[in-house]
């Protein structure tokens, strides 16, 4: 349910939501939902991209910790392949909200459209720069995807995913070329799905 709202006079209840990981070639799409307490004020929140990587870890623990609910939603990899990323994305947000242990009375999602949510909903474009729900949502959800892809470089060091964290920069499509994709690797991407072709449909195994 989606609806119009000015929402700077909304102050209790409401769950920011934002999501990390359109773009990677491997790994989930990870969203997170927030509902801010208003007696227990953070300060310094903003769009994840715009904090150092340290900044962030502290906000991180902050969140969760003095949050009225939060949650941590994904799709995976799977999941992006046989849905496309949009629809997936789209699926992670709506598992976020629905893991709140606090019933919002709104939802704000960061960008440009709402997932299909059992509350009241609104889109808000740059919304991490602008809501600080939001801007919460976007530090969990990206200290999450974060940790998550430096855990997948232990398995896979070779592709560097600690420091791109699947995109597909020069390093990572290289690796892609000499070595194939491995089981996390977005293959209804076209990088990936040229490397797999490349490898004769051979997909590196897990070890």
């Amino acid at each position: 349910m989606q609806m119009g709202l000015d929402f700077a006079l909304v102050e209790e209840l409401v769950a920011g939501v934002d999501e990390v990981g359109r773009g990677p070639l491997c790994g989930p799409v990870v969203t997170a939902a927030v509902i801010l307490d208003p007696a227990r004020p953070i300060r310094g929140l903003n769009d994840s991209k715009m904090l150092s990587e340290a900044r962030r870890e502290a906000l991180f623990e902050e969140i969760r910790e003095k949050a009225l609910a939060w949650f941590v939603g994904r799709a995976e990899v799977h999941e992006i392949d046989r849905l496309n990323i949009l629809h997936a994305t789209m699926l992670a947000m709506q598992r976020a909200v629905e893991g709140l242990s606090v019933l919002p009375r709104l939802a704000l999602i960061d960008g440009n459209r709402c997932p299909k949510l059992a509350v009241p909903s609104a889109p808000v474009i740059k919304g991490d720069s602008q809501v600080p729900a939001i801007a919460a949502a976007s530090i969990l959800a990206k200290v999450s995807r974060d940790r998550e892809m430096g855990e997948m470089h232990l398995l896979y060091p070779d592709y560097g995913m600690a420091a791109h964290k699947g995109y597909p920069t020069p390093q990572h499509l290289d690796a892609l070329k000499r070595l194939g994709p491995t089981p996390i690797h977005r293959h209804s991407f076209a990088p990936v799905r040229e490397a797999y072709l490349s490898f004769n449909g051979m997909a590196v195994t897990l070890p």
